[in-house]
């Protein structure tokens, strides 16, 4: 039975073994990953949403100041 595990000094690669361990480990790193990721994207947008609403307040006050009345929508 061990002689199937050993491998002769001349032949080179992985085993099957070595690689379905390292796909189990890319497979756990990224169970982990993916929703983090997910979490990230959308503390993104709301980042993205909240900046483009003060952008927006911004121009109305300008428009006001310059106006003394605010624009229809």
């Amino acid at each position: 039975m061990l002689e199937f595990f050993r491998r002769k000094k001349d032949q080179k690669g992985f085993t099957l073994v070595e690689l379905m361990i390292v796909v189990a480990i890319i497979g756990i790193l990224a169970a982990i990953a993916i929703p983090q990721f997910a979490a990230y994207r959308q503390r993104a947008f709301n980042s993205a949403a909240q900046s483009d609403i003060r952008n927006f307040k911004t121009v109305m006050e300008t428009d006001f100041a310059d106006n003394q009345e605010y624009q229809d929508l």
